[in-house]
Formats: structure tokens, sequence, C-alpha cells
């Protein structure tokens, strides 16, 4: 697997569009066209779709379906990279195919083996029902696809680096700690979390144990960590909670509660659409599309599983767990509520957030490639069902969203200010040393 590259990357390599063509050579057939971003962005929403719509044991839980999408949009990079003449440092796959092959036809193969390769090798333990549906629309849609390209040498050189890059990134990821042991061990002391009477735990416990794609360790960038049950910080982080974020009774507003809801989203889901409308909008070709999609959700992979192996290294406990037991933890400055309850809940330890630590991963990138506030701006759309307004809304800038979330996870009675603006500091880390370390521009000018 790649490792930490000693280049820097210039800040013109990541901040200016580069507008590249195909090289052209002679063959029998007209060779295909310059490379437009359409198979790119097909493959990362059947991708994304695909993955966040599986059981969340099998991988669809948030975090577990971000490290697999982001196999996919790896081996999508490694195979566009390798036909592209003005090309950048690849990821695994150092091979180079003809210029001419089929940019179509490599996307659509690596995406789909990755995908099959997923899908089919999730544990025969866990009950995966509609494991065979999956497969066989993956496989409908990777046929629609290659079938709609003409037959001709460019179409087989393209299926040829398409598959190469899967092998690449199957071979990369055997035995790289997905669906392993659980991170979590129980603890009753006063600062650690536990579960709800009846919760169910944490799908994949799994994630902070998985191999990082491009960091050194799961752990390289361990948070600061939550303050100490002592301290006038953890009195502050603990009061504000308990005032905005109980379920009933809270000094939230109307808009906060719609906000704190409207927010459980799927990261993986909301940002790789805004990456697709920013993508469309700007008119990346193929090669600078699958680049930024592969740096995006494997830094937003790396992202979620440092911030799930903090959560079980800490094993800091959740506000329905604090709040009822504040006589336990030693601060005069905090009092006990036994009947307090949250407005939403999740089934594992609190800090850092993990919905923040991939929020500031995934605009990380997008910030490198856009701007903090791109032309037009963007929109996200929320697939949660309890917020009980308007789905679809318009944001500024990614600085403006990180910032909402860290708000809404206090108002939803989630976290701590602590846990949130930690996990913003982690994932920009990623972001940042993916940046350093990876995806320096080669090739040709």
């Amino acid at each position: 697997m790649a490792r930490m590259r000693s280049t820097r990357l210039s800040a013109v390599a990541f901040g200016a569009v580069l507008v590249g063509t195909l090289g052209v050579a002679g063959a029998s057939a007209a060779p295909p066209a310059a490379a437009d971003n359409t198979a790119v962005i097909q493959w990362n929403q059947i991708a994304v779709g695909t993955l966040s719509g599986l059981p969340g044991p099998a991988g669809g839980a948030p975090p577990a379906a971000q490290i697999n999408v982001g196999m996919v949009q790896g081996a999508v990079y490694d195979a566009v990279n390798a036909i592209t003449p003005k090309h950048h440092r690849p990821y695994l796959l150092d091979r180079r195919f003809a210029s001419t092959a089929s940019d179509e036809a490599a996307v659509a193969t690596a995406a789909y083996l990755v995908l099959k390769n997923i899908v089919e090798t999730v544990p025969a333990s866990i009950a995966f029902p509609t494991r065979e549906t999956v497969l066989a629309s993956l496989e409908t849609q990777y046929n629609a696809s290659t079938n709609a390209i003409p037959a001709s040498a460019f179409k087989k050189q393209g299926i040829a680096a398409g598959t190469a890059a899967a092998q690449a990134m199957i071979a990369a990821r055997q035995g790289d700690g997905r669906f392993g042991p659980s991170q979590w061990v129980p603890n009753s002391a006063p600062g650690h979390w536990s579960l709800l009477p009846g919760q169910v735990n944490d799908p994949t416990p799994w994630v902070g144990g998985v191999t990082p794609f491009l960091m050194e360790s799961s752990s390289q960038f361990r948070s600061a960590g939550p303050p100490a049950l002592s301290s006038a910080a953890w009195a502050a982080d603990f009061n504000e909670v308990k005032a905005l974020g109980r379920a009933t009774g809270s000094t939230r507003t109307d808009v906060q509660t719609y906000i704190a809801r409207w927010w459980q989203s799927t990261p993986v889901v909301s940002w790789n659409d805004v990456a697709r409308q920013l993508i469309t909008r700007n008119d990346l070709n193929a090669a600078d599309s699958a680049r930024l999609l592969a740096m995006q959700n494997m830094v937003a992979a790396d992202a979620a599983i440092n911030t799930w192996n903090d959560k079980y290294h800490f094993d800091f406990w959740r506000p329905w767990n604090a709040i009822v037991r504040a006589s336990e933890d030693g601060n005069d400055a905090t009092v006990a509520d036994p009947g307090w309850t949250s407005l939403i809940t999740a089934p594992y330890p609190d800090h850092v957030s993990g919905h923040l630590g991939l929020d500031s991963s995934h605009t990380g990138v997008l910030r490198m490639f856009f701007g903090d506030a791109p032309d037009g701006g963007y929109q996200i759309t929320s697939l949660a069902t309890n917020h009980g307004g308007a789905a679809t809304r318009t944001f500024d800038s990614f600085s403006q969203a990180v910032d909402e979330v860290v708000e809404a996870r206090i108002w939803a009675g989630l976290h701590y200010r602590t846990a949130d603006l930690q996990a913003v500091e982690l994932g920009t880390n990623v972001a940042d040393f993916a940046a350093a370390n990876y995806f320096e521009a080669m090739g040709n000018d």
C-alpha cells in the first residue's frame, strides 16, 4: 500500500483546474474523444448509493461506507490516471496504459470490480439478505455502461486499465481490519460510555482498527482528548449541552431543533453529491474529477478510521450518560438530572464527533479544489426524515456548513463542544497530510 511521500504538493497543483486531453495515436478506428467527467460522476453516484444502502453491519453504517467508497474511488483514480498523459502520482497502480484507452471503460471496470468484491466479501455470518440483488444490480449497470462503448482496441485497453486498478486495490485491502474485532472495552467508571437500555450497539465497532489509506497509522492524528472531569472546561461543556440538547424543555429554538435533526443525513452521501455538483459546474475533466473524488473519499475514510479509533481509545461518556451521573464526576459545577434525555442518540462513545471528522475531511479537500466559497454555493439534500422541514438547503461556503454542524451536534444532545472542535481539527489534519504527501503532479505538459 502507498505510504508517506516526501515530496510536497504545490498549492497550484490542487488549487487550479487542469484542462487536458487524451493523446491520439494512429489506429484503424477513431480513438475516443477527450475524456469528460460523465463516467466518473455516474460511477461515483452508483458507488455511494450502493454502499450507503447496505445493511449497517454489512458495511452500510456511515464510517464503514466511507471506507468502502474510498476503495472504489482510489481504484477509479488509478485507472484514469494510468491512461492520462498529464497525470499525477498513482496511489497503487504503477503501470501505464495507452492514452487512447477508453476512460469510460476504465472507470466502469475499476468501480464495478471493487464494488463487486466489497459486496461479495461481507462475511457470511452477517445478515445480508439483499446480497444477490445488489450484485445483480451492479452487473446490470456495468453491462449497460460497457455495452454503450463501441467494440474496439480502445475499449479493451480501458477495461485492462480498470481491471489492473481494481486488482491492485483489492489486493491492498486484503486483511485490512474490516469486520475485525470490536474496539470497545466496557468500563463502568465515571467518564466512560455505556449503552442506553435497549440500545443496539455500534454496527461497525471495528472501524478504528482498519488499516488507513494515506495515514501512517489509525491513530496518527489522535485528538487532545476530552477535558478532565474536575475542570472548568468540562463543566462548561456539560452545562451547555445539558441546557440545549435535552429532548424536552430545551432552551434551543425551533430552528435549532430542525437543524439538529436535518444534519442526521449521512456525510458520505451529502459531500459526494456536493462534489458532483461542483465537478459539473466547473467542467472538470475525467482525470481531475477522478483525482478529486479519490482524494476526498480516501481522506474521509482515514478520518473515519482515526475518529473511531479515538472514540474507543477515550471511551468518553455521552451527555445522556454524564448528566444522569453527574454526582459521580467530582465537579461541583455540574448537577445531575436523572430524567435527562437527549434529542438524538448514537450507539458509540462521544469523543470525537464522527460526523464532524467526516465533514471536515471532505470539505478540507473540496476547499483545495474550489476555495472555501465556490461560486454559486452548493446544495445539500438531507436524507433524514425527522426534521419536519425543507430537505434541500443551500450553503455559501464549506466553513459555514462545518460551523453549523458543530452547533447542531450540541443542539441534538449528541456531543460536547470539545468533541466537535477536536473532530474538525482531526479531519482537517488528515486532508492537509494527504495534500502534502500524495497525488503529486507528474507526466507530460
